[in-house]
C-alpha cells in the first residue's frame, strides 16, 4: 500500500535542521583530524561501523531475501559510493572544507542529467535547464580564484576539482538506485550495499597506498570516526529515508541546501577558513541552481506567485 506523502511541516523543518547540521559538519571533522588519522580510514572506518549496525538491523527487521535481485545494482552503487568518499578524503588534503562542501552538493545537478537521459518520466524541464545552466556557472566562478590565472592556488583547485567529482559519484549512486532494481528494495538493503562495498574498497585503497599506517588512536581521531559511522552513516541517513517516506521530496530538497550554508560556517569558524568574494558568489549561483533542479515544481508556484499568475 503506497504511503500518502505531506507536506513539510515544523517538525519536519527541525529534524531538518539537525540533519543538516549534522551533514555540514562533517568535511569539517575529517579536515580536523586528518593530521592524525588519514581521510581515506575515517571513510572506510565509519563505512565499516554503519555497515555492521545496517546489516544487524537487517537481521532484525528483513530484507535480506532481495539480494538475489538487487545484488549487481547495489555493486555499482556501492562502487559509486566508495569513489565519492574516496574523493572527499583526497580533496579535503587539497582544498578547504568550505568548497568541498559547496562542491559535493552539486550531486542534484548530476542526478537531473542522469534521470534526464535514463528515465523518460523524469525529463528535464526548462527551469531546470536554467538551474544547471547556473550552477555550472557558480562552478566556473568559484573555481577562477581572482582576475588572472597567476593568482590561482592549483592545489586548491584540484581539491575543488574533486569536490565536484565527488558530487558526480554521489549522483550517479542516486541514479543507480532510481534506474534499477534497488528502486523497490529497502532502504536498509540499499544503504548497507553502499556501506558494505565501500568499506572493503576503500580499505584496499588505503592499504595498497600506504595510508592505513596514518592511523593514531587520539580522541580526536577516534571521535571522527565513531561521529560518521554512528551519527552520520547510520542515525542521520536511516532519519532522512524516513522522512522521505512521509513527506514530499521537493520540500525536504529546499531544506537540504542548509548543509552546505552549515559545512561554510563551521568551516570558518572552526578551521578558520578564509573564503574569496568569488568563491561566494560562486557558491550563491551553486545553491540557486541546485534548487531550480531539485525543487522545480515549489520553484514555479513561487514565479507564478511573483508574476501575478494563477
Amino acid at each position: 500500500m503506497s504511503v500518502s506523502r505531506r507536506s513539510a511541516d515544523g517538525f519536519a523543518l527541525q529534524v531538518m535542521i539537525g540533519l543538516c547540521l549534522i551533514w555540514g559538519v562533517q568535511q569539517v571533522m575529517i579536515k580536523w583530524a586528518a593530521t592524525d588519522i588519514a581521510p581515506v580510514m575515517q571513510a572506510a572506518g565509519r563505512s565499516g561501523i554503519s555497515a555492521l549496525l545496517v546489516g544487524l538491523l537487517i537481521c532484525w527487521k528483513g530484507g535480506w531475501e532481495q539480494v538475489g535481485t538487487t545484488w549487481r545494482g547495489g555493486l555499482l552503487a556501492g562502487a559509486l559510493f566508495g569513489l565519492e568518499f574516496l574523493f572527499i578524503s583526497e580533496g579535503l588534503q587539497l582544498t578547504t572544507a568550505a568548497h568541498m562542501s559547496v562542491f559535493l552538493y552539486t550531486a542534484p545537478i548530476f542526478t537531473a542529467l542522469g534521470v534526464h537521459f535514463l528515465l523518460p518520466s523524469e525529463r528535464l524541464r526548462p527551469v531546470q535547464w536554467l538551474g544547471i545552466f547556473m550552477a555550472f556557472v557558480g562552478i566556473a566562478v568559484a573555481f577562477a580564484g581572482g582576475v588572472s590565472w597567476d593568482n590561482l592556488d592549483h592545489r586548491m583547485l584540484l581539491g575543488d576539482a574533486l569536490g565536484v567529482l565527488a558530487g558526480a559519484s554521489w549522483g550517479a549512486t542516486t541514479v543507480v538506485v532510481r534506474a534499477s532494481r534497488l528502486s523497490d528494495a529497502p532502504v536498509t538493503l540499499t544503504l548497507f550495499y553502499q556501506l558494505i562495498v565501500g568499506f572493503v574498497g576503500l580499505l584496499f585503497i588505503a592499504l595498497f597506498s600506504g595510508q592505513i599506517t596514518h592511523v593514531s588512536l587520539t580522541v580526536v581521531a577516534l571521535g571522527s570516526v565513531l561521529f560518521q559511522g554512528l551519527v552520520v552513516s547510520f542515525f542521520s541517513y536511516l532519519t532522512w529515508f524516513w522522512l522521505l517516506r512521509r513527506y514530499l521530496a521537493a520540500n525536504l530538497a529546499v531544506f537540504s541546501f542548509m548543509t552546505p550554508l552549515f559545512g561554510v560556517t563551521f568551516g570558518v569558524v572552526l578551521l578558520d577558513e578564509k573564503l574569496s568574494l568569488n568563491f561566494i558568489i560562486g557558491a550563491v549561483l551553486v545553491l540557486l541552481g541546485i534548487t531550480f533542479v531539485s525543487a522545480e515544481q515549489w520553484v514555479r508556484r513561487r514565479l507564478r506567485k511573483a508574476l501575478g499568475q494563477s
